[in-house]
């Protein structure tokens, strides 16, 4: 999806409001050969996010760059976690029943 599809999509966002964004690393869409920005999905779901936290938040500037940051902390985390598990499941029986044991005494 390019940016004036994602600016039609939501309305009441503006295409220099999005550059912004971008500029700022708030949204990183990938760019395409015509100069224009091409947005995957998980880009149109974090413009978004961003766009409701500035408009129905009301939050400042520096207050979304903080939140942006804690979501991204959460989503690697999260990621890690997922590999930590695959990992964990790929482990023989006595070792997963010892790294259980070890996580109930925590």
């Amino acid at each position: 999806m390019r940016t004036l599809a994602v600016v039609g999509l939501l309305g009441d966002l503006d295409r220099g409001e999005l550059t912004a964004w971008i500029e700022r690393g708030w949204v990183c869409p990938d760019a395409a050969e015509s100069g224009e920005w091409e947005f995957h999905e998980i880009d149109v779901a974090r413009v978004r996010l961003i766009r409701d936290l500035r408009r129905t938040m009301e939050l400042p500037e520096d207050t979304v760059e903080l939140v942006l940051s804690l979501l991204d902390q959460v989503y690697d985390l999260r990621a890690t976690l997922h590999g930590v598990r695959q990992a964990i499941a790929a482990q023989p029986e006595a070792v997963r029943a010892a790294i259980a044991a070890a996580l109930e005494k925590q």
